[in-house]
């Protein structure tokens, strides 16, 4: 009898082309969806159907005709999928993919926080639990936040979290006070503006563009700032050659894709640590991956009850985006 050690020590011993292969053929059997996130490995990325930002692939989960989907990414990611779509099989090739930015804006401090200021609307992050979802107004990315905030009026008060960088830089931008919960994202805080100036005299002819989750020192010296899905659309558009990219560096994948003959630097941490890599996103595997579909399993669910309240603020935020 074939037990689930074999399966996965033949697994294991498979080529990255089989693997590939095999996981195209589960897919058609099953009619699954596979999303990815741009900061996933490469070949998770080859694999996807659509690989995006958190509002591409947001809008992918709402809008297709899969019977599975499944979610290549960090866990909050793939629970968004499961609330949009209730009645579908969602999977994650690794659950324990969590998110230190959702985790860190805990449901019963943030409920108490929102009774401090019972006035004001909740704009929340998509980088948040179910859980904080449903105790928001509105959820946001980075690519439509300042979509969304523009269209609530100015003397309305707004709670953003929870990501205290990218709300910095919205209210900066806008020119709007709110309420922050300091929450941050471990992967973009860890870059400094002493590194960045190092890195623009190592590299003077490259353009600096980073991610609104980067702290605000080093947002000063960039020429760009954008969402993931911005970052990539700007480097295909722009006419420089080369590019120091303050994000995370799975980006580059597609940056390199998309303009081959261009130059794609990642941004450095420090000099013990010259990336600042996502650990969570890459623990979804090609192989992870393959035995979450041959196994159909491990599957996300959310309580009924609480999807149903973590999805008013996401059709919100899909409505106001439209």
């Amino acid at each position: 009898m074939t037990t689930p050690y074999d399966i996965q020590a033949e697994v294991a011993s498979l080529s990255t082309e089989e693997l590939l292969s095999r996981v195209q053929v589960l897919k058609k059997e099953m009619n699954a969806l596979i999303l990815a996130h741009y900061y996933t490995l490469p070949e998770i990325q080859q694999v996807a159907d659509i690989v995006g930002d958190s509002l591409a692939l947001a809008r992918a989960a709402e809008k297709n005709s899969a019977d599975v989907i499944v979610f290549a990414g960090v866990y909050f990611m793939a629970e968004t999928a499961k609330i949009i779509n209730p009645g579908k099989l969602v999977l994650m090739p690794d659950p324990g993919a969590g998110c230190p930015l959702a985790d860190s804006c805990p449901e019963d401090e943030f409920r108490a926080f929102r009774a401090e200021h019972p006035d004001a609307i909740a704009i929340t992050y998509i980088n948040s639990t179910a859980a904080i979802k449903a105790l928001s107004d509105i959820t946001c990315t980075s690519s439509n936040a300042e979509h969304i905030i523009r269209q609530i009026p100015p003397e309305q008060k707004i709670i953003f979290g929870p990501d205290r960088n990218l709300g910095g830089w919205l209210m900066k931008k806008l020119n709007r006070e709110m309420l922050l919960w300091q929450g941050f994202c471990y992967v973009h805080d860890a870059f400094s503006e002493v590194y960045m100036i190092q890195a623009s005299a190592m590299y003077p002819s490259a353009e600096l563009i980073a991610h609104p989750e980067c702290r605000e020192e080093v947002l000063r010296h960039a020429s760009f700032v954008g969402s993931t899905a911005a970052l990539l659309d700007y480097t295909v558009k722009s006419p420089s050659k080369s590019f120091i990219v303050a994000t995370e560096p799975g980006i580059l994948y597609e940056m390199e894709r998309r303009s081959p003959g261009k130059l794609f630097i990642p941004a450095p941490k420090d000099p013990a640590n010259p990336r600042s890599v996502c650990k969570q996103m890459k623990q979804n595997s090609l192989d992870k991956l393959y035995l979450a579909m041959l196994n159909r399993s491990p599957e996300i669910t959310v309580d009924a009850n609480l999807r149903e309240e973590a999805l008013k603020p996401i059709r919100r935020m899909l409505e106001m985006s439209a």
